[in-house]
C-alpha cells in the first residue's frame, strides 16, 4: 500500500464518530465512523422547469434522525466538499470543480437547545469557491452562504421564543443566485433515496418473502449540496452553443461528488478543540449509485473511496467485480440462485440465441472477438482498444463494465434492437449515448437530451430501462430505427434524476436487461422467433424490489427535494 493509502486509513482511524441507528448508504467500513465526511448519493439531470440548466446534488451525512438532538447533525468544519465535472475525454482529470467549505457558530453557548430566542447553535455558513481548470486555482463565487437548521419542532421554527419564521420560507431565503446564473442550496432535507434498506442486505430479500417492503430511508433526513449551473458554461472548450442532435457527444458530461479532510488529525485535551493539518485527503466519493455498497466486496471498499475515478480507470484490481458481479450469482440457478427466492424473476441469460453464456466465469461475447461480425463496431479492438473485451471468463465485460467505468456510445451493438432483424451486431435505433472513457466509476450525463415532463403519463421512474422497452415495443417509435426521442431517454443511467428507482433499474442491468435490449434475448427465447418478448424478459422487467418511490413528494422547482423531516413529527 503506498504512501496515499496509508495516510487515508491512518486519518480515519484518528477521526472521532458515532455510528448511526440505522444502516444507510454506509457503503465502506472506515468512512461509516465519519458519517460527516460521508457521501450518500449524486444526482445529475436536465432541469425539468429550466431546461438550458443543469442540476447538480450531492448528499452527504447518512441517515439523519430529525429528532438526534441535543447535537443536530450539519456540515463539518474542516472538511473540503467537493463536485467534479468532467467534459472533455481528450483532457485527463476534471474540467470543473465546485468546492464548499463550512463555518459553524454557536451563538448561545448558554443553553442546551438548538435553538432559542432567534439564536442558533449550529449556525452554519458556507463558501462556494469554483475552479474552471481542473483544480489549479479557485475563485469565490459565493460567501457567508446561508444554511438553515435543522427542522426541529414548531416551537423552534416558528414560535416567537424560536425563529419565528416557516421553515419554507428559511429554505427558499437559503438559496443564492450567483452572477453568472448559478443557483445554490446547502442545508437539510428529506433523504431522496429510496430503497429497502432491511430487505436487501437480508441475503437479497428485496422484495420481502415473510412481510411488506419497507423503505428503510424513509422519515430520514440528509443534508444536501445542490447547483443548479448552465449547460453553457459545462461545456467543453470548442463544443457547439447548440448540439448537432439528441446524442450529440460534445454534451457528454460526467460528474461525482468527494469528501476530503486534512492528513492529520491532533486531539486537545481537557476540552479543547483538536487541530488539523497536512495535505487534503480524499475519504470519500460517489458517481454511480450503490457501486461501492452492492457491488465492491467489504475488503475493498475503503480502497475504492480513496480512489478518483481518473486513478481507478486504470486499476485492474477492481475490475473483476464487474466482470464477474457478485449479485448475479444469486440470479443464476446454477450457482446460488435458489437460495435466493426475493430475485426468482431475475435470470441472466446463460444461452442467449442458443449461443452466448453471460454466466460469471464463463466467455459472453469473447468468442466473437477480431471476427468480421465485429468488425468497425464498439467490439472491435481498432474502434475502442481492448475496453470491451479484455479476454475469456469475463462476461459482463460488454454491458457492465462499460455502465460503470465509461458510458455508453452510440455504436453499434449499443443500439436498441429495433431495426436489427435477430442480429444484435447490426445497427439498431439508437437511444444512449453517454460515453466518456478517460474516468472510472461517475454519474456520465448528455446534457443534449430533452427533458421529460414529470407530469407526462409517459414519465417512469426506470429511466433508460422504459425508454427501451418503448422502443422496442411502442408503435410510436418502433417502427423506425432513425434517432427520436423517447421518454426518460433523460434517465439513469444516463444521469439521475430524483425519481429514478435506481436499486431496480441496477438489479435488472445484473440481470441482463441492457443485453437484451441490444437483441441478447433471454434463453427461453429462440433465435429467428418474431416476438422476443418471452416470460424471461417479463420477469426481469416486473420485477420489483416492493419499494418504488421516496416517502416524500419532490418540488417542482430548484432544489427540487423535499423539505427535512421535522423533529417532532417522525414515528422513527
Amino acid at each position: 500500500m503506498n504512501v496515499f493509502r496509508l495516510a487515508v486509513c491512518a486519518l480515519l482511524c484518528l477521526l472521532l464518530g458515532s455510528d448511526l441507528l440505522a444502516s444507510s448508504h454506509r457503503e465502506a467500513p472506515l468512512i461509516a465512523n465519519d458519517p460527516l465526511a460521508d457521501n450518500t448519493d449524486v444526482y445529475a439531470f436536465r432541469s425539468p422547469d429550466n431546461p438550458n440548466t443543469i442540476t447538480i446534488i450531492a448528499n452527504y451525512i447518512p441517515a439523519e434522525l430529525p429528532h438526534g438532538g441535543p447535537n443536530y447533525y450539519t456540515f463539518g468544519e474542516n472538511i473540503r466538499y467537493e463536485i467534479h465535472i468532467d467534459n472533455d475525454a481528450g483532457m485527463p482529470g476534471d474540467e470543473i470543480i465546485y468546492r464548499f467549505t463550512f463555518q459553524k457558530v454557536n451563538e448561545d453557548p448558554t443553553t442546551f437547545f438548538n435553538i432559542r430566542l432567534g439564536q442558533q447553535n449550529l449556525k452554519t455558513t458556507y463558501t462556494m469557491e469554483r475552479s474552471m481548470d481542473g483544480g489549479a486555482t479557485f475563485q469565490a463565487i459565493v460567501t457567508g452562504g446561508v444554511v438553515p437548521p435543522n427542522d426541529i419542532g414548531p416551537r423552534s421554527i416558528e414560535s416567537g421564543v424560536g425563529l419565528g419564521a416557516t421553515y419554507a420560507s428559511l429554505m427558499s431565503e437559503a438559496i443564492t443566485q450567483t452572477p453568472d446564473g448559478e443557483q445554490v442550496f446547502c442545508g437539510p432535507v428529506d433523504d431522496p433515496f429510496f430503497v429497502d434498506l432491511g430487505g436487501i442486505f437480508d441475503l437479497g430479500n428485496a422484495p420481502r418473502q415473510n412481510g411488506p417492503s419497507r423503505d428503510g430511508l424513509g422519515e430520514f433526513n440528509v443534508h444536501t449540496i445542490a447547483i443548479q449551473v448552465p449547460i453553457e458554461m459545462l461545456l467543453k472548450d470548442g463544443a457547439p452553443d447548440t448540439p448537432a442532435n439528441i446524442l450529440d457527444p460534445n454534451y457528454v458530461i460526467g460528474v461525482w461528488a468527494s469528501a476530503s479532510r486534512p492528513a492529520v488529525r491532533t486531539l486537545g485535551m481537557m476540552g479543547e478543540a483538536p487541530e488539523d493539518s497536512g495535505d487534503w485527503i480524499q475519504v470519500s466519493r460517489l458517481g454511480m449509485p450503490l457501486t461501492n455498497e452492492v457491488v465492491i466486496p467489504i475488503g475493498m471498499k475503503d480502497y475504492w473511496n480513496s480512489l478518483t475515478p481518473y486513478e481507478e480507470i486504470t486499476d485492474t484490481i477492481l475490475d473483476p467485480f464487474f466482470y464477474n458481479p457478485e449479485l448475479a450469482l444469486y440470479m443464476d440457478d446454477d450457482q446460488f440462485g435458489p437460495a435466493v427466492p426475493a430475485f426468482a424473476p431475475l435470470r441472466i441469460q446463460r444461452n442467449s440465441l442458443q449461443r452466448f453464456d453471460f454466466g460469471n466465469g464463463q466467455d459472453g461475447l469473447f468468442s466473437i472477438k477480431g471476427t468480421a461480425a465485429v468488425a468497425g463496431t464498439a467490439l472491435d479492438d481498432q474502434v475502442f482498444g481492448e475496453l470491451l473485451l479484455p479476454g475469456p471468463g469475463l462476461p459482463r465485460s460488454v454491458d457492465l463494465w462499460p455502465i460503470f467505468h465509461t458510458g455508453v456510445p452510440n455504436v453499434v451493438p449499443y443500439q436498441l434492437a429495433t431495426g436489427k432483424e435477430g442480429n444484435p451486431l447490426a445497427e439498431g435505433k439508437p437511444f444512449i449515448n453517454n460515453f466518456l472513457p478517460n474516468g472510472g466509476d461517475m454519474l456520465r450525463l448528455n446534457m443534449a437530451v430533452p427533458v421529460t415532463d414529470r407530469a407526462s403519463a409517459d414519465f417512469s421512474p426506470m429511466g433508460i430501462v422504459a425508454a427501451a422497452v418503448a422502443g422496442l415495443t411502442d408503435p410510436t417509435y418502433n417502427g423506425t430505427a432513425d434517432l427520436e426521442f423517447i421518454p426518460n431517454m433523460d434517465g439513469f443511467p444516463n444521469g439521475r434524476r430524483l425519481e429514478d428507482d435506481v436499486t431496480r433499474i441496477e438489479l435488472q442491468a445484473v440481470a441482463g436487461v441492457t443485453l437484451a435490449a441490444i437483441g441478447l434475448w433471454y434463453d427461453d427465447y429462440t433465435a429467428g422467433d418474431p416476438n422476443p418478448v418471452t416470460d424471461d424478459l417479463l420477469g426481469v422487467l416486473t420485477y420489483s424490489t416492493g419499494v418504488e418511490e421516496n416517502d416524500k413528494p419532490f418540488t417542482n422547482s430548484f432544489p427540487y427535494l423535499a423539505a427535512p423531516w421535522r423533529g417532532t413529527e417522525t414515528d422513527q
